[in-house]
């Protein structure tokens, strides 16, 4: 039996929830009336990451539709390497050191039909078991787009006469991390390599490299600094959702510094914050400064 403020505090929390989701909805579909997006291409989820720890035995996902079509979603479990540019590549066997979620993932339905402008949920449950080790496992849900058939009656269109066609159908799909954590953590990162180069004469390019260490990933949002030589402060880059995922040690990033007038670059200092956030509030993983010259 749960006492009274921890009752009120999950009700806290559900409503919180509740109001992201109905927020969350309501900006997708103002923004799908001003975006000339096509095909199976009009999906949106939220969350986009899945993590399971402490005492969370189910999360919810919700997929919403954009678009002005009827999509339709097979779902499925996938298994990815990260590499150390922050692209995916898939796999079927775990590098040393990763493991898998999936065996402890159940997850409904499993084909999702979602009207236009409407939105679906897919629930997920964690099955612990007794045998899990104190670590991080980590697989992929993906949401793939099954094409649209062509409607009865609907007149051929004339064929190729050569001997050899073939038509090619794109399918869209999308994934995201599901992440179970058994233990506590002792990740850390750290900032490392900082370089500003200039591309084109014109975009100054803003370099980092990821250094992450202990048994689970880092994942936050990076904020870049300009300090002038009399300390006067302007943000000029800002990223969300850089995540460095385990068995990785490094991640090599970089990002455009925006162009504003009287900063070039060659003096001063970048402030480079790394943070995430941790019960409602930010929390610094790492930060560092790199002189400019």
């Amino acid at each position: 039996m749960q006492v009274s403020g921890m009752s009120v505090k999950k009700s806290g929390e559900f409503r919180i929830v509740l109001l992201f989701r109905c927020l969350f909805l309501a900006m997708i579909f103002v923004l799908g009336a001003f975006l000339d997006v096509s095909g199976q291409g009009n999906l949106m989820i939220y969350p986009r990451r899945v993590v399971f720890e402490g005492s969370a035995k189910s999360q919810e996902i919700t997929l919403a539709n954009t678009g002005n079509d009827t999509a339709k979603y097979v779902v499925s479990i996938v298994q990815m390497r990260m590499k150390e540019d922050g692209s995916y590549q898939d796999i079927t066997v775990p590098d040393s050191g990763q493991l898998f979620a999936d065996k402890y993932l159940r997850f409904y339905p499993r084909t999702v039909t979602i009207l236009p402008k409407k939105s679906q949920i897919v629930k997920m449950q964690f099955v612990k078991s007794a045998n899990m080790l104190p670590a991080e496992y980590r697989s992929h849900i993906y949401f793939r787009a099954i094409p649209k058939s062509k409607p009865l009656g609907e007149k051929e269109v004339a064929k190729d006469s050569t001997p050899v066609s073939a038509k090619l159908t794109p399918v869209f799909g999308i994934t995201i991390p599901v992440i179970i954590r058994v233990g506590e953590s002792t990740a850390q990162v750290k900032l490392t390599d900082m370089l500003v180069e200039k591309v084109k004469d014109t975009v100054s390019r803003f370099k980092v490299t990821f250094n992450r260490s202990g048994n689970f990933s880092v994942y936050g949002d990076l904020t870049v600094t300009y300090i002038t030589p009399l300390g006067k402060e302007t943000k000029v880059a800002s990223v969300k959702g850089i995540g460095v995922y385990t068995p990785n040690l490094v991640r090599r990033f970089q990002c455009n510094l925006d162009n504003i007038p009287g900063i070039d670059y060659k003096t001063g200092k970048l402030h480079v914050v790394f943070s995430t956030i941790v019960d409602t509030k930010p929390q610094r993983l790492a930060e560092a400064e790199f002189p400019l010259q």
